[in-house]
């Protein structure tokens, strides 16, 4: 095969017009034919690469996950699957390896480092340092996936120093994950040998982290953005930068990926090589990727875009095989056997109510903040009915509660603020990390029928209001759904549109923002299915509310 246009050669600083001749699956040839670029031709260049991502907060399988993204350009990922690892332990890190060599795409799954992780948490597996070494030593696993547990790793763990030892023994990078630290003890973690963060809330944290050689990535999730925060550290630091979407729904996949992201950044006025630096090759060299970045003798993965503003994509090439044209993609659905771990009964309305205590006047709210994992810690006027504390809708204050997935157990019940529904209940066993079901709802009649339409379909997300119900299965894990992506893709705005549209939730997407509310690592307040948990304290609210 041959292939002619301007070829963007990012390594070199150069576009020319050329020909790239493929055989057996890699690049034989490169042949430049003109030094300037001629505008008749669209661009070739390296696909882009997702740096940090969760394939399974997609809600789809790898194969499906990749359908949709390589229409977007994107050619390969780096792969945490720490949240099926939650639930299903190494072998569902096995089932992501084996789902995704099905189809033309380069995943790069990593060791998750985590699991569960806290202890303050009911999770379905535990994988611990002699786990993480054993999958440390397979081909398939790349690096040791984003380490949490700083405070681990700050207070020298022994476990958690022997997970970090495995991976620098066989020289495999390590993910960090530390939100907000800063100074003395950020450069303590990555002296450990945190090689890279995507959880920075500002440019200041990011330069601390950069100066102390750690890899700042820019992320833009459908729940967590850090874009415009981090975007100008790219003019002077592009080296170490990357893309990432870390968590993105099956809605906004099939929208765009990280071309967007190069698009929003040449639009900030960064250098285009600058920015297909970090897109392109910087996660290839940093993670010794399969991924070729267009060099005689890489493997033959490669985008035709018709410009280098918005990046539209004509074609996307991996191993040389044509996998996507047009916005259509080649890559078929894979029969899959579902791997899951759900083992809760159906709940009773009566489950969800809470007793006003004697004397109690006040509660703990969780402030749940648009665009942001973080969420604020508010103490507000409790609001009861006949002996129990109920949501109080009109000051868009509602009960959430976690429910134990892997055993019948007692319900853990909070309240927050910012969801805004006006009637009706959301639920999901999305619910970083452990996965356990959280809702949020009105009243604990509509709380408890969306709880157990998860239930029943052994995972999922459901919306329910008065006169009207929807749900989307998803049975491998309670994570994903084997069908085809854009399927999942369509039936996700249509739930997600039930929630906003109609039970009246002011979130623009509700359901990825109900999923960390039980991520304890990420402050200020979560609600474990164990109870309200302090994330700067890191333990549990003395009496529960």
């Amino acid at each position: 095969m041959t292939i002619k246009g301007n070829i963007v050669d990012i390594l070199n600083k150069q576009i020319f017009v050329g020909t790239i001749e493929v055989a057996d699956e890699k690049i034989s040839a490169i042949i430049k034919l003109h030094d300037a670029i001629d505008e008749r031709y669209p661009y070739i260049m390296p696909g882009f690469i997702d740096s940090h991502v969760h394939v399974e907060s997609s809600m789809l399988i790898p194969s499906e996950f990749a359908k949709l993204a390589v229409i977007h350009g994107t050619t390969g990922t780096i792969s945490d699957p720490h949240e099926i690892a939650n639930v299903c332990g190494v072998a569902g890190v096995q089932f992501m390896i084996d789902n995704g060599k099905t189809v033309p795409f380069k995943f790069h799954f990593g060791a998750p480092s985590c699991v569960p992780a806290t202890v303050f948490e009911t999770a379905g597996a535990a994988i611990d340092s002699d786990a993480v070494a054993t999958l440390l030593a397979n081909d398939d696993i790349f690096y040791l996936s984003e380490m949490m547990n700083f405070p681990g790793v700050l207070n020298n763990d022994a476990e958690v120093l022997k997970k970090i030892a495995a991976a620098k023994k066989i020289n495999k990078p390590i993910d960090g994950h530390a939100p907000g630290l800063r100074g003395a003890l950020a450069k303590q973690y990555i002296d450990a040998g945190m090689s890279t963060d995507h959880e920075c809330f500002t440019a200041d944290e990011a330069l601390d982290k950069l100066q102390y050689g750690m890899k700042i990535l820019i992320r833009e999730g459908s729940a967590a953005k850090n874009f415009d925060a981090l975007i100008d550290l790219m003019h002077e630091h592009y080296e170490n930068m990357m893309f990432c979407s870390d968590d993105k729904h099956p809605d906004s996949l099939a929208t765009n990926h990280i071309n967007a992201l190069c698009a929003r950044a040449v639009a900030k006025g960064i250098d285009i090589f600058k920015v297909l630096q970090a897109a392109c090759v910087n996660p290839v060299l940093h993670y010794n990727m399969t991924n070729g970045l267009l060099r005689v003798g890489d493997a033959a993965d490669f985008i035709v875009v018709k410009n280098l503003l918005n990046f539209e994509v004509n074609e996307t090439f991996i191993n040389g095989t044509l996998v996507a044209s047009d916005g259509s993609s080649f890559i078929p659905t894979i029969p899959i056997t579902p791997i899951n771990q759900f083992n809760c009964s159906l709940k009773k309305e009566t489950d969800f109510k809470v007793a006003l205590k004697d004397g109690q006047q006040y509660i703990h709210v969780i402030e749940a903040l648009e665009g942001q994992l973080i969420t604020n810690k508010l103490t507000l006027p409790v609001f009861a009915h006949k002996g129990f504390i109920e949501s109080n809708v009109a000051n868009d204050i509602l009960k959430i509660v976690v429910v134990n997935r892997y055993n019948d157990a007692p319900i853990a019940i909070s309240f927050i603020k910012n969801i805004g529904l006006t009637n009706g209940a959301i639920a999901s066993s999305v619910a970083h990390d452990s996965h356990n079901i959280v809702a949020v709802g009105v009243d604990d009649e509509s709380i408890c029928e969306a709880v157990n339409l998860v239930i029943k379909a052994q995972g999922g997300i459901s919306a329910v209001s008065e006169n009207k119900e929807m749900v989307l299965p998803l049975p491998i894990a309670g994570l994903m759904s084997a069908d085809d992506g854009f399927k999942v893709a369509h039936d996700y705005t249509t739930i997600n549109n039930f929630a906003t549209n109609e039970l009246g939730s002011t979130m623009a997407a509700p359901f990825m923002t109900l999923s960390f509310m039980a991520l304890l690592v990420i402050p200020q307040l979560k609600l474990s299915d164990k109870g309200l948990f302090d994330g700067n304290s890191f333990f549990f609210i003395e009496n529960g509310l």
